[in-house]
C-alpha cells in the first residue's frame, strides 16, 4: 500500500520518522487550545477538535496521497481567529467565527478539486506571498511576547518592555533559551523539549499544578460546534465576513502548497516541477479544515515540521500514519495538556520561535523596487499593528496594483489581483 521498496525505505525507518515528526509538531495540541480558548472556546473542546482536524488531514495524506507530510491547525490563523475575528468584533462569537472557517473550508475543497487553486497561486505576486508569511510571523511572535509579559501595554508608546523579573517573563526566557539551544544543536523536537523543561521548572516553583490528574477519556464538551452548516453561510453574509473567509482561504492555500512543495523536494518526491498525486494531497488540508471547524478548531495546514521526519528517512504515508496514531493516543492526556496550556509562559516561546522562522521569507522580497517593496512592507507592518491578517492582506492587495499602474507596469498584474484589490477596498471603506 505504501510502496516502501519502491520509495527506498523500510517500515522501521518510516515509523521512526513518524515519531520524529510527531515530536516536532506535538506542541500544537498545547498551543492551539491555549490560543483558541482565549476566545471563549472551552479548552476540552478545542483540544479534541485540534486532534480531530490533525488526524483527519494526516490520515488523508497517508492513505490517499502516500506522502510523509502531516497536517494540523496552522499557527497564525488560530491567533487571527481568537484576537481579530472574535476579539475585535463585539457581535461575533466563536460559533459564528467557526462558521466562517467552515465556509472557507467548503470553498477550499471545491478549489482543490479544480485547476482554479493552481491558477490562484500563480496569480498572487511572489512578493505578496512572502510578505503574508512574514507578517503572520511577526503577528504570532508579538502575541507570544505579550502573553508572557515581556512586552506590555503603555499609554504613551502603546507598548513597552515589561517586568523581566516577573515569574512569567523568567519562565518564558528559560523556555526560549532551552528551545534555541536545541535548535542550534539540531535536536529533534526542540519546541516540545523547551515546553517540557519550562513545565518542570514551573512545577517546582509552584506555578504549575495538575489538580485534574494526567489522563481522561476523550470527550467533546459541546459536541459539534457548527450545528447548522447552512447558517454558517448566512452568517457570513449578515456580518459581511467576506474578508475573513478570504483571509482564511488565501493564507491556507499558500501555506499548505508552499510547505508541500518544500517537503516533497526535500524527500525527492517531485517529478520535475510536478507534484505527483497533487490533487489528493491538496484535498488533505481542505477536508481537515472543513471537518475540524465543525468541532471547533481554526484552519489546518501542512506542517513544515514534517521536514524533520523526512530528514530522518520518511518517504511514504506510513510516516504520517504513525503521526496520526500518536495524536490519537495523545487524546487521552487532556488534563495534562490543559494544565500546561493554562500557563502562557510555556506556550509563548513556541509562538516567538515559530514567528522568527516565518519572518525569514522577507529575504525573497525585492526591496530595491518600490512598487514591489512598499505593498509587502504594508502587509508586514499592518498585521501585528492592527492584530488582523486580513487588514494586512487588504492593504497590500490595494497598494500593489496602484503602484504598478503608476510605474506603467499594469499589464504585469494578473486580473484576479485587480479584482481582489477592488473587493478589499470596498470591504475597508464601506464594510468595516
Amino acid at each position: 500500500m505504501f510502496k516502501l521498496t519502491e520509495n527506498g525505505t523500510t517500515m522501521k525507518t518510516e515509523i521512526l520518522s513518524g515519531i520524529t515528526t510527531f515530536l516536532t509538531m506535538v506542541y500544537v495540541i498545547v498551543v492551539n487550545p491555549a490560543i483558541l480558548s482565549s476566545a471563549g472556546v472551552p479548552f476540552d473542546q478545542v483540544f479534541m477538535a485540534t486532534i480531530i482536524g490533525t488526524v483527519i488531514g494526516t490520515l488523508w495524506m497517508a492513505l490517499c496521497a502516500n506522502y510523509p507530510i502531516a497536517v494540523a491547525p496552522g499557527m497564525g490563523l488560530n491567533a487571527y481567529f481568537a484576537f481579530s475575528v472574535v476579539g475585535t468584533h463585539g457581535d461575533i462569537n466563536y460559533v459564528t467565527a467557526f462558521g466562517t472557517v467552515f465556509v472557507a473550508g467548503i470553498i477550499f475543497v471545491i478549489l482543490s478539486l479544480t485547476a482554479f487553486r493552481e491558477k490562484l497561486i500563480e496569480a498572487i505576486p511572489d512578493n505578496l506571498r512572502s510578505a503574508i508569511t512574514a507578517g503572520i510571523g511577526l503577528f504570532i511572535a508579538f502575541i507570544g511576547l505579550r502573553s508572557s509579559g515581556i512586552i506590555v501595554a503603555d499609554k504613551s508608546n502603546l507598548v513597552k518592555l515589561g517586568e523581566l523579573h516577573s515569574i512569567s517573563a523568567e519562565l518564558t526566557i528559560i523556555g526560549l533559551a532551552v528551545t534555541l539551544i536545541c535548535l542550534a544543536l539540531n535536536i529533534n523536537g526542540a519546541l516540545f523539549i523547551g515546553m517540557i523543561v519550562t513545565g518542570i521548572v514551573a512545577f517546582f516553583t509552584g506555578q504549575l499544578s495538575f489538580k485534574k490528574g494526567f489522563v481522561s477519556i476523550p470527550h467533546l464538551s459541546e459536541g459539534i460546534v457548527v450545528n447548522h452548516p447552512i447558517h454558517a453561510f448566512i452568517d457570513v453574509f449578515q456580518h459581511s465576513l467576506y474578508a475573513v473567509v478570504f483571509s482564511f482561504l488565501l493564507v491556507t492555500i499558500f501555506d499548505t502548497t508552499g510547505t508541500m512543495i518544500a517537503v516533497a523536494k526535500q524527500a525527492g518526491l517531485m517529478k520535475g516541477n510536478k507534484l505527483p498525486r497533487a490533487r489528493q494531497a491538496l484535498l488533505a488540508d481542505s477536508i481537515a479544515t472543513t471537518i475540524g471547524s465543525l468541532f471547533g478548531t481554526s484552519p489546518t495546514s501542512a506542517y513544515i515540521e514534517s521536514s524533520s521526519g523526512v530528514a530522518a528517512g520518511g518517504r511514504t504515508g506510513l510516516t504520517t500514519l504513525t503521526v496520526a496514531i500518536l495524536f490519537i493516543i495523545s487524546a487521552f492526556f487532556s488534563p495534562l495538556v490543559g494544565a500546561v496550556a493554562g500557563l502562557s509562559a510555556i506556550t509563548a516561546p513556541a509562538l516567538i520561535i515559530v514567528g522568527s522562522m516565518m519572518i525569514g521569507s522577507i529575504a525573497d522580497i525585492k526591496w530595491n523596487e518600490i512598487d514591489e517593496a512598499f505593498p509587502a512592507f504594508l502587509i508586514i507592518l499592518a498585521m501585528p499593528l492592527t492584530s488582523s491578517i486580513s487588514t494586512g492582506i487588504a492593504l497590500g492587495f490595494i497598494s500593489y496594483p496602484i503602484l504598478k499602474i503608476v510605474k506603467g507596469k499594469w499589464k504585469q498584474v494578473h486580473p484576479l489581483v485587480y479584482l481582489f484589490a477592488v473587493l478589499f477596498f470596498i470591504q475597508l471603506a464601506f464594510l468595516q
